[in-house]
């Protein structure tokens, strides 16, 4: 202890006021860019053009600019321009012989949104935007064209190459053009901005503000292979954001057949908040949300509002139409797998750090709630059928979180004794909690899965709906089987592990049921979904717990009199005996599981006392087996000359009238 307290008085001093450095300008942001942009990797260069769209964009919606260039070049240049006022180039009082532009240009803090007045709403208000971009570029250039005079000056890493310029008169031609190539000595000398990345900043900020035109230029070299960006693009929404999510949901089977979408004012003069949601019926969803067109990927207190005021909302309407399980209801039941955009306009916003990541404001949950809240209100009540449905999804995945929940108190055996694992978000789970009497249907695509679940027993019958055709386990690498979605969906769906690490007691189901198209392409998918099992989990299949639901291809009609045929053979051997004799028998083909009424796939296929089931089994281990992983290795396995022999061997028992193509 005493050498920490040992005389130090006669040590010479190496501390001194010469070593307290002092930057100046822009110094600061060349030496620290993570304080400013938040680093220097990919994201925090494609921040710079975030930065100066920003200014271009607070010029739109403050109503003095309609229409934004973007063009990016081969040489690593990025221009923006806008038709907006332009910046002021007239000498800075306290600043003088020095332009306001270049005070903006080449000084932290400075700009025109800290008096009020300037803006109304914008999204840079700390004065830091365009004098960073400046910093951190190699070479930047601007042109003012401002009262008929256009004006230019050059600037490498946010120093003055020479005063301000005046090019003399200019018509046809206002507002503020920025072109800045990024500074290798900071973000590396292979760093380039992404195409791609920038267009769909670009396309956002057009959805974010329905009174811009956004004209997008780029360099055919500069888009990468395979890309479908468009070298050139004009980008004009009118609709807004009910736009973009409408487009961003087309083809997925929704739980409302519209949207809950709208835009309203805030009392006061205080901004407005524009917003749009949509609930699809299976799959993760998404919310992404903006402030004065600024992305906040981590939300903050508008997100709040917007969740507050749905929330009341769905449970008021629950409470209105006399379901009191409404009131169990928490945001997440409603948002968790929802599809929502919201974007607010509002005065002096307080952001969370330089790159505004997170709204902070607390006047915007209750601005956000009372706005949304009415307009809410109106959109359950105005179609009951719409609001019923709403609050039937959202009631269903509280059903999901309360009975989490009671697993993880009792510690259900569908966990392991370390850690829960997570159910796939496209699952619809019953709401059993014993695995006695229960059962999970495996079907293909959202449409089969949507008429499944309308047709299940919820209590006990379980849907989850699987993309296009599962992997083909047989033929694939163990790398590749652990990163198949699918494959991950089913087996924690499933919740018992595969191979090694397989316990047939922590099956979440009694049986496990494929139910598929009755065509050739649900016969493949079924094969390979049986080879799944087979080689992951080929214990569940000598239990017995693997079965193949059995629906029909046909659905014959006569007067009063209906049956149902699973295949051709079947057909034709109800039309030679219960329909014999009789003609103009209506024989309608199902397209697949999706085209099924669900009454009629609940009667055929799925109810209990009315369907078939094929279990599937498999031998011990022994000859029997050994027999089947042969055929199993031959016809699904990497080689395809193994198939090819196994067809040519059994072609000739082919009844050729019978190939459905």
């Amino acid at each position: 202890m005493a050498d920490l307290f040992q005389d130090v008085s006669h040590t010479p001093s190496t501390y001194s006021a010469q070593d307290i450095e002092v930057l100046e300008g822009l110094e600061p942001v060349r030496q620290r860019p993570g304080m400013y942009i938040g680093g220097t990797d990919e994201r925090a260069l494609h921040h710079l053009v975030a930065e100066v769209i920003d200014n271009s964009m607070d010029e739109a919606v403050a109503g003095h600019a309609n229409r934004i260039d973007v063009e990016m070049r081969d040489d690593g240049s990025i221009i923006i321009g806008d038709n907006g006022r332009g910046i002021p180039v007239d000498e800075h009082p306290k600043f003088a012989p020095k332009s306001a532009l270049e005070v903006i240009l080449t000084t932290l803090h400075s700009g025109g949104k800290f008096k009020e007045g300037a803006y109304a709403t914008s999204g840079g208000l700390h004065g830091v935007g365009i004098s960073v971009v400046n910093a951190l570029s190699a070479h930047l250039e601007i042109e003012v064209a401002r009262e008929r005079t256009l004006y230019r000056q050059s600037y490498a890493r946010g120093k003055a190459l020479g005063p301000l310029e005046c090019l003399g008169p200019v018509q046809n031609r206002r507002g503020t053009r920025v072109c800045f190539i990024p500074d290798p000595d900071i973000f590396g000398e292979k760093a380039a901005l992404k195409a791609a990345r920038v267009y769909k900043l670009v396309r956002s900020k057009a959805y974010l503000f329905r009174g811009v035109e956004i004209r997008w230029r780029c360099t055919e070299a500069l888009i990468e292979k395979g890309d479908d960006t468009p070298r050139e693009d004009t980008l004009h929404f009118p609709g807004g954001l009910a736009d973009f999510l409408g487009e961003s949901l087309k083809g997925r089977t929704m739980a409302t057949e519209t949207l809950f979408a709208g835009i309203a004012q805030f009392p006061d003069q205080a901004g407005k908040v524009e917003w749009a949601i949509g609930w699809p019926e299976f799959g993760d969803g998404q919310l992404s949300t903006y402030c004065n067109t600024v992305p906040t990927p981590q939300g903050g207190s508008h997100e709040a509002g917007l969740r507050m005021a749905v929330l009341k909302a769905v449970r008021a309407y629950g409470e209105m139409t006399g379901n009191k399980r409404a009131a169990q209801l928490v945001a997440d039941d409603v948002f968790t797998n929802a599809a929502a955009m919201l974007s607010v306009f509002i005065k002096n916003p307080q952001f969370q750090g330089q790159t505004k990541e997170k709204l902070s404001s607390p006047e915007a949950t209750r601005l956000v709630d009372n706005a949304v809240r009415d307009s809410f209100d109106h959109w359950l009540a105005e179609q009951p059928e719409r609001g019923q449905a709403l609050l039937s999804w959202s009631i269903e995945r509280m059903d999901e979180r309360l009975r989490r929940r009671a697993e993880r108190e009792v510690k259900r055996a569908s966990y392991t004794s370390k850690r829960r694992l997570r159910l796939p978000g496209k699952l619809t789970d019953c709401s059993q909690d014993k695995a006695e009497g229960t059962e999970i249907y495996i079907v293909e695509g959202d449409s089969a899965g949507g008429s499944a679940k309308q047709a299940r027993d919820r209590k006990t019958q379980a849907v989850l709906p699987i993309r296009g055709k599962i992997l083909n386990v047989a033929s694939a690498t163990a790398q590749k089987i652990a990163a198949n979605q699918e494959v991950k969906d089913l087996t924690l769906a499933l919740g018992c592990g595969v191979r090694d690490h397989y316990n047939g007691d922590a099956l979440r189901y009694e049986k496990v049921i494929i139910m598929c198209d009755a065509d050739v392409d649900g016969a493949h998918i079924a094969t390979l979904l049986m080879t799944f099992f087979f080689q992951e989990m080929p214990q569940l299949v000598r239990d017995g717990r693997l079965y193949l639901a059995q629906p029909p291809l046909y659905r014959l009609a006569k007067g009063g009199i209906v049956h149902y045929a699973r295949d051709d053979a079947h057909k034709d051997a109800l039309m030679a005996s219960v329909f014999a004799g009789k003609t103009k028998v209506e024989v309608s083909r199902f397209k697949g599981l999706g085209e099924m009424p669900p009454a009629q796939l609940r009667d055929t296929t799925m109810a209990r006392a009315s369907r078939t089931l094929l279990r599937v089994t498999l031998p011990q281990p022994g000859e029997g087996y050994r027999v089947i992983a042969d055929l199993v290795g031959r016809l699904m396995g990497k080689r395809p000359e193994d198939r090819f022999a196994f067809i040519q061997d059994h072609a000739e028992f082919v009844d050729k009238n019978a190939l459905d193509v």
